[in-house]
């Protein structure tokens, strides 16, 4: 209850705080990269259940000679890198942290497809409400492999505590402010999970 009632204070007054740059921002996607301005994308929430999580879009809709889309790193535009650098394409997320979706802290919510995928250790992510940030983003981000995040959010699962979350938060600022962790090994964004190898 309390933290539930920290995230949506915080929620509100973030809101309100950063509400002009929410607004040049919108503009800015809106005039390079036309419409939507949000992306939203179903995932899955506390218990698995889901939910559609907003962001700012930062891709364009590119497509090869075939029609289908091309990569994701070919689609991101120079201002989605800049939105992602400094993780301003997660403001939106704020009204899903309003609508009791998400929490400030938790296991980063990801795809509906990855549920089958886990084994019933990774599966006790979802033993709480997903986070805009979380223990996983604050050591390494999307620079760590999938089987030492997924450890990463399961060790926030059993030693959370609201003492624990301030410090996060403490450090996912510096860490935003570093742009440290962003991308993937050689690539732009974390690439696709396919379930752990020993599960094989």
């Amino acid at each position: 209850m309390v933290k539930n009632l920290f995230d949506l204070f915080l929620a509100l007054i973030l809101l309100i705080l950063l509400s002009p740059v929410i607004i040049i921002l919108t503009l800015m996607i809106k005039i390079i990269m036309g419409t939507p301005v949000i992306f939203k994308q179903k995932r899955p929430g506390l218990a698995g259940r889901p939910f559609y999580l907003y962001k700012f879009r930062t891709m364009s809709e590119a497509r090869g000679e075939d029609g289908e889309l091309l990569g994701d790193d070919e689609r991101l535009t120079g201002l989605g890198r800049f939105l992602r650098r400094f993780s301003l394409d997660e403001l939106p997320q704020l009204f899903n942290v309003i609508r009791g979706e998400l929490s400030f802290v938790g296991p980063r919510p990801l795809l509906m497809v990855y549920l089958d995928r886990y084994n019933k250790e990774q599966a006790r992510r979802h033993e709480v409400k997903p986070g805009i940030t979380g223990w996983a983003q604050v050591n390494g981000r999307n620079a760590v492999s999938w089987e030492e995040r997924f450890k990463l959010d399961v060790w926030y699962v059993d030693n959370r505590s609201f003492v624990l979350d301030l410090k996060i938060l403490t450090m996912t600022l510096v860490k935003v402010l570093k742009a440290e962790g962003i991308s993937g090994e050689g690539t732009e964004t974390m690439s696709e999970f396919m379930g752990s190898e020993e599960d094989k």
